[in-house]
């Protein structure tokens, strides 16, 4: 009897055995993406891009109107300019008063040499000293005030230049270019249409460099590890299958709910952790793709 219940199981062990998955784990290839918005306000004068081209870093990718720029930096330069022109020639303003003052020291030299000899009274002497104290007070007030008044005036247009700066800066970001070397996946404005900063001109992703976001069981995490090599199948449909190498990149520090979408091997297991396998795209690989991972 033990050998028949034996054979009688066999053929269900086999069964067993043979639905085991040639896999550790399953997810969906995906890929860094970067959304290029608009920086400045205008009209789209050009945006020679379509989904699936591919863009080089530094391309150009979309040229906004400028020409309200240009003119607010135009009026700046003006403003400028007249800002500096009201700036006091500080020597030529007290030039009159150095004069004076000259001429007075010349007075009370005279005047002192005069005491000495008895040929005027010290009250003349004592009245020049008081003039030529009261007219170098008056120099020194007026290149006080002449002097804050160019700081003022050389503020004012060192304020206006950092306006200008930032005229120009807003200039050079009307030329959108792209950030990375990739695929354009999204495209969402045509050439006519009305930009204005943050609003979405088109999602760009490096498909050369893609990953497969998989889902592992708590069990598992002990055979995980960041670095790791590990075996990407893709499943491209009708019994399709490729291997690529793959490095586990990143390792989620908590624990999810598993998508409806992922299988793992042990089917009980509710909470999962997400983990990143880059893997080098050959040109097949697409995203939303199928794979699975084999440790």
């Amino acid at each position: 009897m033990k050998k028949t219940d034996y054979f009688i199981m066999l053929p269900f062990l086999m069964v067993s055995c043979s639905n085991t998955p040639d896999f550790d784990a399953t997810g969906i290839f995906e890929a860094t993406t970067v959304t290029v918005s608009a920086e400045t306000s205008g009209r789209i004068l050009s945006m020679d891009i379509a989904e699936g081209d591919s863009l080089k870093v530094g391309e150009t990718i979309a040229v906004v109107d400028t020409t309200m720029l240009v003119l607010q930096q135009k009026q700046l330069s003006s403003q400028k300019l007249s800002v500096e022109n009201t700036s006091p020639d500080i020597t030529v303003q007290a030039a009159a008063l150095r004069t004076q003052i000259r001429h007075q020291q010349h007075e009370c030299e005279r005047l002192t040499r005069l005491l000495a000899d008895g040929a005027t009274t010290r009250k003349q002497y004592e009245d020049a000293e008081a003039q030529l104290t009261m007219l170098k007070g008056q120099l020194d007030a007026l290149l006080s005030s002449l002097s804050n008044s160019r700081s003022s005036i050389s503020d004012n247009a060192v304020a206006i230049q950092y306006q200008k700066m930032q005229l120009e800066e807003q200039i050079a970001k009307s030329t959108l270019i792209s950030p990375l070397a990739g695929v354009v996946l999204e495209k969402y404005a045509e050439p006519g249409e009305y930009a204005m900063p943050g609003r979405k001109m088109c999602k760009i992703a490096n498909l050369n460099e893609i990953y497969l976001r998989s889902y592992f069981t708590v069990s598992q995490l002990a055979n995980i590890r960041i670095g790791q090599k590990v075996t990407v199948i893709a499943d491209f449909g009708n019994n399709e299958t490729y291997e690529y190498p793959g490095t586990i990149t990143w390792i989620a520090q908590e624990s999810e709910f598993t998508p409806k979408s992922i299988q793992t091997k042990d089917s009980r297991a509710n909470l999962v952790y997400a983990v990143k396998v880059a893997v080098k795209n050959d040109g097949r690989l697409k995203l939303g793709q199928y794979g699975e991972v084999r440790l």
